[in-house]
């Protein structure tokens, strides 16, 4: 099974999200149409209250504990660490899933 971690950003780049999911495509749905996991509505989350919805950044890993300490990591950097991390696979910081269905 693959795991990702991701970053999401609004449409201005001044906010940064980092997320752990199994299923990347579904988690970016449930971030953009304000759903939790369980497809209930949540008008108080981070990525609504900051319109979080460009995916800027994603690594792929197959094991879970992994990609759950890598959010961690990633969570505890400075804003600048994580601008350098999304500048070395997305430097223009475009939405990596604006062609997804």
């Amino acid at each position: 099974m693959a795991y990702y971690v991701y970053m999401l950003t609004n449409h201005s780049n001044s906010v940064l999200y980092t997320g752990v999911t199994n299923n990347l495509e579904r988690r970016l749905y449930e971030h953009k149409n304000n759903l939790l996991c369980n497809n209930t509505q949540n008008p108080s989350t981070f990525t609504k209250r900051y319109n979080c919805y460009k995916l800027v950044f994603l690594e792929q890993t197959t094991c879970v504990y992994s990609a759950i300490a890598r959010e961690k990591q990633i969570k505890g950097w400075t804003r600048q660490k994580k601008n350098n991390l999304v500048e070395t696979l997305n430097p223009e910081w475009d939405d990596l899933a604006k062609n997804w269905v």
